[in-house]
């Protein structure tokens, strides 16, 4: 969290210091012309890629397939268009990478193994949960259902532990 307002605080500094390196060596007007085109480019990129995702999922739902790959690549593409919209030079080069077809496959590669890792830690996690593990917390034992064996019902105590 700290490296993150750290990152924050110097990130708008960063930007200035690049336009104004940038702005000596072409000069003000041509940098301050780029800037406005790359927010430009990046409403137009945000209009088209969500357009593009939209018409993609919905063919891929029609299949009866799971849309991921596509709302994945939507999801870059759309953080592409939304750091060209924000003027400055640093986060244009990485919308340029998030949008160049082959650093957003590489992009979208990591994202899915960070999201399937994810929904594991998950699964495991909500599986120990229901089988009263102890990542279930206090009192897990007394929480429990009856267990059904063949049809029939096991009686047991039931004991509500409020907070």
């Amino acid at each position: 969290m700290r490296a993150f307002l750290v990152l924050f605080l110097l990130f708008p500094v960063l930007e200035l210091y690049v336009f104004f390196k940038v702005s000596t060596a072409i000069g003000f007007f041509p940098a301050l012309l780029m800037i406005i085109v790359g927010s430009a480019l990046g409403v137009m990129v945000m209009r088209l890629a969500g357009l593009a995702t939209v018409l993609r999922t919905r063919e891929s739902l029609q299949r009866g397939e799971m849309p991921a790959e596509q709302m994945f690549d939507g999801l870059v593409t759309a953080i592409g268009g939304g750091l060209l919209l924000v003027p400055g030079f640093i986060t244009d080069v990485l919308a340029v990478i998030c949008l160049l077809p082959f650093t957003r496959h590489a992009l979208i590669r990591k994202l899915r193994a960070k999201a399937e890792a994810q929904a594991v830690r998950q699964r495991a996690f909500a599986e120990n949960m229901q089988a009263g593990g102890p990542a279930a917390g206090p009192g897990a034992q007394a929480r429990r259902q009856p267990e059904v064996i063949e049809g029939e019902v096991i009686e047991g105590e039931y004991e509500r532990r409020d907070r």
